[in-house]
C-alpha cells in the first residue's frame, strides 16, 4: 500500500546561508591586512618616483615642467576624484567599486614600466590615480562591513590612520635603494603585484549589503569638485617652478577656487549633494580633517626638504638618502602598533593633543638644521620624535573623522578624509616651499653664506612646528569650552 500524504516523512528546509557570513577574528585580521596593504600601496605609488625622478628625467629626456607633471599626475587624479569615488562606493557597494578601481590601478601601473616618453608615463600615472580614487574610499566602506561593532571598528580605524604615512615613507626608502641597484622601472612591480593579489582575494571581502540606489550621484557637483580640486592642485604644484604671479600658477588657482565656490553653492541648494554641508558642521569632524591635512603636509615637507638637503647640500647618494629615513619608518611602525590601544585608553581627543605636541617637538628639533649637522645628533632625534607624533595624531584624528557616521555615508566620510590626506601636502608644500625660497633669498642677499638653502629648509620646519603647536592649543581650548558649555 502506498503511504498517504500523512505518512510522508517531513523534512525541514535548511535555512539559506547568508550572502556573506561575517568572518571570524582570524579571518577579519587577514582581510584587514589585505585592505591595509592596498592602502599603503596607494600612497606608496605617490612617492615611488620621488628620489629616482632626476634619473627618470635624464633617461626619458624630460624638462623641468614635464618632471613636475609626471610627479604630480597620480596625486592630481587621486585627490580630485576621491569625493566622487566615495559616493560611488555608497551607491553601488564597497566591493564592486573596490574591484573596479583595482583593475584600473593595476592596468595603468603595468603600462608605466614600458614608458618611452613623457606622454606614456604621465598618462599611466594619471590613470592609476583614477583607480586609486575608487579603491581608497571603497576600502573604508569594506572596513565598516568587516568590523560592524563600534569598539572593533574604532580600533581598526586607529590603526588605519597611520597606514598612509607609512606608505609614503616606504616609497622614499625603497625607491632610492631599488634605483641604486636596478632601473626605476622595477618600482612599478609593487603596485601591480599588490593589486593582482587583492583582486584574487577580493571575493573573500564582505559585501556591504544591497546597493543603496537612493544615494544620488550628483554629477554636477562631482564635475565641479573634481575640476576645482584638480586645477587648484595644478596651480599649487606649478608654484614650485614658477612665480606666484605667473599665469601658469595664478590661472589654475583662480579657476580652481571659482569652481570650488560654485561647488559650494550647488551643494547648498542640491537635493542630494555630493558633500552635504551639514556633514562638515560637526566641529569634531571638521577639526579632525584639518588635523589630518596638516599632519600629512608636515610629513611631506620633512620628506621632501630633507631629501633635497641630504642630496644637494650634503652630497649623499639616493640610496644613502633613502636609508636615512629607515629609523623614521621603524618608529612609525612601532607607534602604529600601540596607537589603537592608546586611543582606546585615553580617548581620541586626548591622544590627538598628545600627538600634535610630539609632532611639534619633532619639527622644532629639525628646525635646528645647519649645513654640517651630524646625522646622529642633528637629524636623528627629529626623525624619531616626528613619526611618533604623526602616528598618534593620525590614529586619533581618523577615529574622530569617522565617529558616528552611518554606514550609508561611510564612502562620503572616506572620500573627505582621503581628500584631506592628499590635498594637505599639496597646499602645505606650496606654502612652505614659498617660505623656504623667500628665506633662502634673504639669507643669501644679507650674508652670502653657503648655508642659505639650509636656512630656508630650517625655517619651513619651524613654521610647520608653529602651525602644529597652534592647532594643539586650539584643540585644548575647544575642549575646555565644550566642557564649560556642558
Amino acid at each position: 500500500m502506498q503511504p498517504g500524504p500523512s505518512h510522508r516523512p517531513i523534512t525541514a528546509e535548511p535555512p539559506a546561508p547568508p550572502e556573506d557570513p561575517t568572518p571570524g577574528p582570524a579571518g577579519r585580521g587577514g582581510l584587514f591586512a589585505l585592505l591595509g596593504t592596498v592602502q599603503v600601496t596607494l600612497i606608496f605609488t605617490i612617492t615611488l618616483i620621488g628620489i629616482p625622478l632626476p634619473a627618470i628625467g635624464a633617461e626619458l629626456g624630460l624638462d623641468g615642467s614635464e618632471l613636475v607633471v609626471t610627479s604630480a599626475a597620480y596625486g592630481l587624479a587621486f585627490s580630485g576624484l576621491l569625493l566622487f569615488g566615495g559616493r560611488l562606493a555608497d551607491r553601488y557597494g564597497g566591493r564592486p567599486v573596490f574591484v573596479s578601481g583595482l583593475v584600473i590601478f593595476a592596468a595603468a601601473s603595468a603600462i608605466a614600466p614600458a614608458a618611452v616618453g613623457f606622454g606614456t608615463l604621465a598618462t599611466s600615472r594619471f590613470c592609476a590615480g583614477i583607480g586609486a580614487a575608487l579603491v581608497a574610499p571603497a576600502a573604508m566602506v569594506l572596513l565598516r562591513a568587516l568590523f560592524p561593532e563600534p569598539a572593533e571598528y574604532s580600533r581598526a580605524m586607529a590603526t588605519w590612520g597611520g597606514l598612509s604615512v607609512l606608505g609614503g615613507i616606504a616609497g622614499i626608502v625603497l625607491s632610492g635603494a631599488v634605483a641604486a641597484v636596478v632601473s626605476w622601472r622595477w618600482m612599478f612591480t609593487v603596485p601591480v603585484l599588490v593589486a593582482g593579489l587583492a583582486l584574487l582575494l577580493a571575493r573573500r571581502l564582505p559585501s556591504t549589503g544591497r546597493p543603496c540606489r537612493r544615494v544620488g550621484l550628483d554629477t554636477a557637483g562631482a564635475v565641479l569638485a573634481t575640476c576645482g580640486l584638480t586645477l587648484l592642485s595644478v596651480g599649487l604644484v606649478m608654484s614650485g617652478n614658477h612665480a606666484w604671479s605667473s599665469v601658469l600658477v595664478g590661472a589654475p588657482i583662480g579657476c580652481g577656487l571659482a569652481l570650488l565656490v560654485a561647488f559650494g553653492a550647488v551643494q547648498a541648494r542640491g537635493r542630494d549633494p555630493l558633500l552635504p554641508p551639514a556633514f562638515l558642521t560637526d566641529r569634531r569632524r571638521a577639526a579632525a580633517l584639518v588635523i589630518i591635512g596638516l599632519s600629512a603636509a608636515a610629513t611631506a615637507a620633512v620628506c621632501l626638504f630633507l631629501a633635497l638637503y641630504l642630496q644637494q647640500v650634503r652630497g649623499w647618494s639616493p640610496a644613502a638618502t633613502s636609508m636615512a629615513f629607515v629609523p623614521y619608518a621603524l618608529a612609525l611602525i612601532a607607534t602604529g602598533r600601540v596607537a589603537g590601544r592608546l586611543v582606546e585608553r585615553l580617548g581620541a581627543a586626548s591622544t590627538v593633543v598628545a600627538g600634535l605636541a610630539v609632532t611639534a617637538c619633532g619639527l622644532f628639533l629639525l628646525a635646528r638644521l645647519d649645513p654640517h649637522a651630524p646625522y646622529v645628533t642633528g637629524l636623528l632625534p627629529g626623525l624619531l620624535a616626528l613619526p611618533v607624533g604623526i602616528a598618534l595624531t593620525l590614529a586619533a584624528a581618523t577615529v574622530l573623522a569617522v565617529a558616528d557616521v552611518p554606514a550609508p555615508r561611510m564612502g562620503l566620510a572616506a572620500g573627505t578624509m582621503n581628500t584631506a590626506l592628499e590635498l594637505g601636502p599639496t597646499v602645505g608644500l606650496a606654502l612652505l616651499s614659498a617660505l623656504a625660497s623667500a628665506r633662502t633669498r634673504h639669507a643669501a642677499a644679507t650674508s652670502g653664506r653657503p648655508g642659505a638653502t639650509t636656512d630656508g629648509y630650517a625655517w619651513a620646519f619651524g613654521a610647520s612646528g608653529l602651525a602644529v603647536a597652534l592647532v594643539a592649543v586650539l584643540v585644548i581650548a575647544g575642549r575646555a569650552a565644550g566642557r564649560a558649555q556642558r
